[in-house]
């Protein structure tokens, strides 16, 4: 059985609570039923696989922070300490740290949760070349695909993507300004913390990388201005769509990677659900390019899966509306 939102919002309506009562609530658990292809939607076992890479556009100087901060924050999530980690405990989310292309990978020993397989170490600085080879794309992707499939095999049926790169804001700029048409403008915030005179610049560099495209929108031009872990989040949410897994969307940069998996692999926004809107002002293009409706919109910024990880009680919260409430019918007895 196909399962509509009409089906969906049918099963709500005869429960035992007046139509439309629980408001926006009940629409989140139309989405969510429709993406999971049941009126009886699970949000768990749920995992948290958070991609790191650097990027070499950093050394345009699009960013007040070193390279380096990407070592450091890999360090701090994989003790435990991270925003990201806190909340994932806080949610009861299992997680994974991959690094798909940290220019100074940290050194070990590693947790069993940590997986080292950079394509690279890090991307070419896309002001002045491709970012990565098609073959190296394809290398990312795959990483990420084999991690989405990893997850569902082991029984996780609600899936997340963190990131963590200096500079992927940047990457994320030029994907959503060249797959969704909105201008390098719109599409280029602050990240984190870049001031006027530096966003101004940022933006430059956007418009310059993605003018060199011309009208070329495959798997070479994305390669051309995309991030390591960006591309390997693009792989797990194909792959993770693919083996009926839900996806959680995270912020403007997980949401660049929903960007490339819907164009290499048409359907997969179907099993998405944006946890929030950013305050990266793209972010609101990139989504609408989906036909997403953010849950949050709370002006949030980190990445790492934090806003995802914010708005999962929400989640639970439409999957107990369709699986533990009584219908009217049980209630009066008929």
């Amino acid at each position: 059985m196909t399962i509509t939102p009409a089906l969906v919002q049918n099963r709500l309506d005869s429960l035992a609570k007046p139509p439309g009562s629980l408001g926006r609530l009940e629409a989140l658990a139309v989405e969510l039923a429709v993406a999971q292809g049941t009126c009886t939607p699970v949000t768990r076992p749920r995992r948290l696989v958070l991609f790191a890479g650097d990027h070499g556009v950093v050394a345009q100087g699009v960013t007040p922070w070193p390279q380096a901060v990407t070592t450091a924050m890999v360090v701090t999530i994989l003790s435990g300490r991270a925003s990201s980690t806190a909340l994932a405990a806080a949610h009861g989310v299992d997680v994974r740290v991959v690094d798909a292309g940290i220019a100074q990978p940290p050194a070990g020993p590693f947790p069993p949760h940590y997986r080292a397989a950079p394509v690279a170490p890090g991307t070419a600085d896309f002001a002045t070349g491709p970012a990565m080879t098609p073959a190296q794309f394809d290398s990312a992707w795959e990483l990420g695909a084999d991690e989405a499939m990893s997850a569902v095999a082991a029984g996780f049926r609600l899936l997340i993507a963190g990131e963590m790169g200096i500079g992927n804001t940047t990457a994320s700029a030029c994907i959503t300004h060249a797959l969704t048409g909105v201008d390098a403008d719109t599409a280029t915030g602050s990240g984190a913390g870049a001031d006027v005179a530096m966003r101004e610049h940022k933006r430059a560099i956007v418009q310059q990388a993605v003018a060199r495209l011309g009208s070329a929108r495959d798997k070479a031009a994305l390669a051309a201005i995309a991030g390591f872990e960006i591309v390997a989040m693009a792989g797990f949410y194909a792959a993770g769509a693919a083996e009926g897994a839900v996806l959680l969307l995270d912020g403007y940069v997980t949401t660049a990677a929903a960007l490339i998996a819907e164009k290499l692999a048409p359907g997969t926004a179907r099993a998405m659900i944006a946890g929030h809107r950013s305050a990266e002002p793209g972010h609101g293009a990139a989504l609408a390019h989906l036909g997403l409706t953010p849950i949050l919109d709370w002006q949030m910024r980190l990445g790492e899966g934090t806003g995802a990880l914010t708005a999962l009680p929400l989640l639970d919260s439409a999957a107990a509306l369709l699986c533990d409430i009584a219908t009217l019918t049980e209630v009066m007895g008929e």
